[in-house]
């Protein structure tokens, strides 16, 4: 009897995950969030194909965050191989949510996967998930390197980009100012005004992205020796 209630409870259970992952599939969200939840809640390791597949495809974003946090509830060493190779897909957001959830995960096992393709890619969200991955998997004899190529990026896009990217940098402490004070000379204004905002947070954390920009702005303006004027 004990072996028929066990093969009974599999069975229940198999049932839910296959329910779950149909549902992943649902055209309402709120279906689509609370399946997510559910096989977060009891994981399966028959869901995890589901999950990163629907992470590529789905357009809401809370739903998104939930199918990365069902992902988490995984063992690392079965879903991380899964996110690496999700890396190199053609769809952009298959590639940005493999990042951010491979930032949540924390695995450092990611970090060789993350390659200057990724660092530096035309979309500005899998650029800015690959950002943030990178500062948090990154070894600390990687830092300089990092920093060397997230400055490339320096001057990028609008507002969220930015302050995106200074964030990465500044997360590097100390082994980005060597890119940062580079920066400062590069040709194009935009470059040079980013680059010095961001180390003005790197010097002051607390001081907003704004503010910062703004004294940059002034201090490039009156050109090099001349910030004090």
């Amino acid at each position: 009897m004990p072996t028929e209630n066990t093969e009974n409870t599999a069975d229940a259970e198999n049932a839910n995950t296959t329910a779950a992952i149909e549902a992943l599939r649902h055209s309402n969200a709120s279906v689509r969030l609370k399946a997510a939840l559910a096989i977060g809640t009891d994981p399966d390791a028959a869901s995890i194909d589901a999950l990163i597949e629907r992470c590529a495809v789905e357009p809401e974003f809370y739903v998104r965050d939930m199918l990365t946090w069902a992902l988490t509830r995984h063992p690392p060493q079965v879903t991380v191989p899964q996110l690496i190779q999700e890396l190199r897909s053609d769809r952009a957001q298959a590639r940005s949510q493999a990042l951010h959830t491979l930032s949540k995960i924390g695995d450092r096992q990611a970090w060789p996967a993350i390659t200057r393709t990724h660092l530096t890619d035309a979309d500005d969200a899998v650029a800015q998930s690959a950002w943030r991955a990178a500062v948090i998997l990154v070894p600390e004899a990687g830092k300089p390197e990092l920093a060397a190529i997230l400055a490339t990026q320096l001057g990028r896009g609008g507002r969220e980009t930015q302050v995106s990217l200074s964030r990465a940098l500044t997360a590097l402490g100390a082994a980005a100012e060597p890119a940062l004070r580079t920066a400062q000379t590069h040709t194009d204004a935009r470059v040079r005004q980013h680059a010095v905002a961001t180390e003005h947070l790197l010097r002051d954390p607390d001081a907003a992205f704004e503010f910062a920009l703004h004294e940059a702005k002034r201090i490039v303006a009156l050109g090099p020796g001349r910030q004090e004027a």
